[in-house]
This record gives structure tokens, C-alpha cells and sequence, in this order.
């Protein structure tokens, strides 16, 4: 008999009732994963996509609320398939069978119950990477030790009212850099194959917002300053007006070259180490067709 499960793994702390087809809380998600994509991706930094491609699998649901999200349609709508663990694992099998660089989970984190019980079913023989918005809490993080190869966080905010309005979570700062302190402690710095694979580490993410280059500069000083060399910063220049973005200024507009030019300078005042993304990515061929609805 499923015994009833009240959620504790993100920091929205819902203690809401799951069973393994249905959530009550943010998220709205079930215990067992529901996907919307398991093939090889390349879109990812290039130590991470590679010439193989990322064994990517989305996950749907999100226990962010992003205004701005181009995985909409999965993350706040829901579309997938929920699937039991041994199929879960069936799907890691068939990407390494690809031949793919690393095993990579998108918002995995409502699952975390089901992604360790797969794992100690089969543990994939190439890096895993947990791929997440950064809102994570230390705990959820700790049980994931000796599991996951390569965290790859955003860190979107400093601004509490920013993450607020943009993101629905105040208290996003809060636990983000304390979670991007955990995955450093946990992979250390950086590794990477003879071919320039990466194999451990952790890079932070930071997607540069249309009217919000401050919050940008004060992104890339808090990592310049909390993590060093520790880590790397990829700085993304992607954003496309997508979802519920569209109907709120200045979200609904691309970023301008100023602004692009503006953050990329600090960047590189900054000494960060790791990839830039042109501004001519700013398109919406990064969004996949969701092929396991």
C-alpha cells in the first residue's frame, strides 16, 4: 500500500501530501517523475554538450515560478509522461547506450526519493549533473553526496524583491548561495578529461535580465567574491521574451547590446573563468520539442 509522503525537499517546505501520481504542493508534482524529453541535448555549456551531446532528461515541474521560463509548457503546465523508477532507469541506460557525455537532470528536485532509488538500481557510468535553478535546499543537497558528478545551478538574483516578482521566491538569495557552497564542497574544483570533459565541478549559471544589468553586476561580484576560482560562471545573453514575460515590461524584450556589452565588461573586469554566451543566441532554438507527452 503507497504510504502518504508530506514534502520537505525544496525550500518552499509545503509539507504537502504526494502520492506518486499527484502533488499538492508548489510544484504540484507527484513522487514518481514525470518527463518530458530523454534524448541527447547540445545545447549546454561545451565541456557539458560536447560533440555526443548531454544525456538530458526534463523533468516536469519546477519548484521556482518564473515569469521568464522557456521550459513553460513543463515546468508551471505540466506536460509529460509519469513514469515508474525502473523506466526512469530505462531511460539512462538507452542515453548512455547513445553514447552521450554525462547523464543530465533538469529540475530534478521534486524527485529526488525516486532519482537515488534508480540510481542505487543502476548507477550510471558516466558524470552525472544535476541542473537546477539554484533554489535548493543544503539538506536535499547532502543526500545527493557520492551521487552527482557536476551541479549546474543558476544563481538569477541577488535582489529579494527581483526574485520575488520575477520568481516567486523572496528568499531565493537565502538559499542559493548556501546551496552553491554545498555543491562546491561536494565536487571541489573543476576537472575535465584530455578532451576537455568536464568530470566534477560545479558551474553557475546567470542569465542577464532586459532592464536589470545592476542585478547582473551584483551576481558576478558575489561569485567573483564567495567562490573564486572554484568554480565556473557561464554568462548567458539567451533571454527571449517567453510564457507569462510577454505581458510584463521590461521582461518582454530582448536584452540590448548595451546591456549585453555592459554586464560581459564586468565580467571580464571580474577575471571570471568559464563561457559567455553570444547575444546572438538569443532565439528560441534552445527550447526542445517536449517528445514524451
Amino acid at each position: 500500500m503507497e504510504q502518504p509522503y508530506y514534502c520537505q525537499l525544496c525550500p518552499r517546505n509545503c509539507h504537502a501530501l504526494r502520492t506518486e501520481q499527484d502533488g499538492k504542493g508548489f510544484c504540484r508534482m507527484g513522487t514518481l517523475p514525470r518527463i518530458a524529453r530523454a534524448e541527447p541535448h547540445f545545447g549546454e555549456e561545451p565541456c557539458i554538450s560536447g560533440e555526443r551531446g548531454s544525456g538530458t532528461i526534463f523533468f516536469s515541474g519546477c519548484v521556482l515560478s518564473c515569469l521568464f521560463c522557456q521550459n513553460d509548457e513543463i515546468s508551471r503546465k505540466g506536460r509529460g509522461r509519469t513514469v515508474p523508477v525502473q523506466e526512469l532507469t530505462g531511460f539512462i541506460r538507452r542515453l548512455e547506450e547513445k553514447n552521450v557525455h554525462n547523464i543530465n537532470l533538469v529540475s530534478p528536485t521534486p524527485y529526488v526519493e525516486a532519482i537515488l532509488e534508480s540510481f542505487r538500481q543502476y548507477r550510471p557510468k558516466v558524470p552525472v549533473v544535476w541542473n537546477t535553478g539554484g533554489y535548493e535546499k543544503t539538506e536535499t543537497l547532502q543526500r545527493l553526496e557520492g551521487w552527482v558528478d557536476i551541479y549546474l545551478p543558476d544563481l538569477k538574483y541577488i535582489s529579494p524583491e527581483l526574485s520575488a516578482a520575477y520568481s516567486g521566491a523572496g528568499d531565493y538569495v537565502t538559499y542559493a548561495l548556501p546551496a552553491i557552497h554545498e555543491m562546491v564542497r561536494q565536487t571541489g574544483k573543476p576537472r575535465f578529461d584530455d578532451n576537455g570533459m568536464m568530470l566534477s565541478g560545479t558551474v553557475v549559471r546567470h542569465l542577464i535580465l532586459p532592464g536589470h544589468t545592476k542585478n547582473s553586476i551584483a551576481v558576478l561580484e558575489c561569485l567573483a567574491k564567495e567562490f573564486g576560482d572554484s568554480i565556473l560562471v557561464s554568462l548567458m545573453g539567451q533571454y527571449v521574451p517567453f510564457g507569462r514575460a510577454i505581458t510584463h515590461p521590461p521582461l518582454d524584450r530582448t536584452i540590448t547590446r548595451r546591456e549585453y556589452q555592459k554586464v560581459l565588461q564586468h565580467y571580464i573586469d571580474l577575471g571570471l573563468d568559464g563561457f559567455v554566451q553570444e547575444l546572438s543566441s538569443a532565439v528560441t532554438d534552445f527550447i526542445p520539442d517536449w517528445n514524451l507527452i
